[in-house]
């Protein structure tokens, strides 16, 4: 399983060039069986990223585009009156994939933004009050602008929470960017020549490994005491929830089997806070304006807890 994994990740970085740690994290995002907010301004590669991951793991893939007439209908699907057979047909919306990308999802407002909140939780969609399940492997990856906020609507801090990491889409290298337009330029890659390397009942066999990844006391009382710590300190106004330790604890897990263990390290855990907690945690307002971020928050905030044996 390991090995099929590392095919995966060698052949996931072959296309998508200078995001190494982010495309490790996205793919033990969804191992851990979670979802993510990506960051970026345009044209960093985001939508790319996500499309050939759906494509190694032999996934479905759709794709909506969030805009601020977007309705609920239009993500969960509808139910119609077939007046040939005179009964009502449910018509399933494009949330029925194994991996759907919500693009500029705070281009929609709060409501359609909303339909997706029992889909990311449950697993499963109500249409006209019938409910119906998705499939095991669900994964949603959001994607925001962080330069227009013009007509946008900032996600509320609960849906937010149900995002596993949110990760920041930078700029590659100089070299990494040259090697990009190369590639390009050749069309040594297309859209379509992405071979799956895995399937859903294999990819659904590396999850129940995962979760058999040990976490020990001594880990699971650090990793708590670090979520507990955002509540006490005075730069925090908001801190994390009990999900997001059961986050860092999944992420964690799936971040020692890519490393080829099958035990979580104090380094793993360090690995995946910020990701899993920058977007779960207010700054104090004093804290604001003195003009610290929260990557410095969470920083200091690790740093301040002793580490484990």
């Amino acid at each position: 399983m390991k090995v099929e994994l590392a095919s995966l990740l060698e052949k996931y970085e072959e296309r998508i060039l200078g995001q190494h740690l982010n495309l490790k994290l996205l793919l033990s995002s969804v191992l851990a069986g979670g979802h993510v907010l990506l960051e970026g301004v345009p044209g960093t590669g985001k939508t790319q990223m996500v499309r050939t991951l759906a494509s190694l793991l032999g996934g479905t893939f759709n794709r909506i585009q969030f805009t601020p007439d977007l309705l609920p209908s239009d993500i969960t699907g509808s139910s119609i009156y077939n007046m040939k057979e005179g009964t009502f047909e449910t018509l399933k919306g494009p949330i029925f994939t194994n991996i759907l990308l919500a693009d500029e999802i705070n281009r929609t407002p709060a409501k359609t933004q909303a339909a997706l909140l029992e889909a990311m939780e449950e697993k499963q969609v109500t249409i006209q009050g019938k409910t119906f399940p998705l499939d095991d492997v669900f994964f949603v990856v959001a994607t925001q602008n962080p330069i227009e906020f013009e007509g946008t609507y900032p996600l509320p801090e609960a849906q937010q929470d149900r995002f596993l990491f949110k990760l920041h889409i930078g700029f590659p290298s100089l070299e990494e960017e040259t090697a990009v337009l190369k590639q390009v330029m050749e069309h040594k890659f297309t859209h379509t020549d992405v071979e799956p390397v895995l399937d859903m009942q294999t990819f659904l066999a590396i999850r129940k490994e995962i979760q058999q990844v040990t976490l020990s006391e001594s880990i699971l009382d650090y990793m708590m005491q670090i979520v507990r710590k955002t509540r006490e300190s005075d730069s925090i106004r908001f801190g994390a929830s009990t999900r997001a330790g059961i986050s860092i604890g999944r992420a964690a897990q799936a971040w020692a089997y890519l490393s080829n263990r099958n035990y979580v390290t104090p380094d793993d855990i360090k690995m995946v806070t910020k990701p899993a907690l920058r977007h779960r945690i207010q700054l104090s307002p004093h804290t604001e304006l003195e003009g610290a971020t929260v990557e410095q928050i969470i920083d200091e905030l690790v740093g301040s807890i002793p580490v484990p044996r």
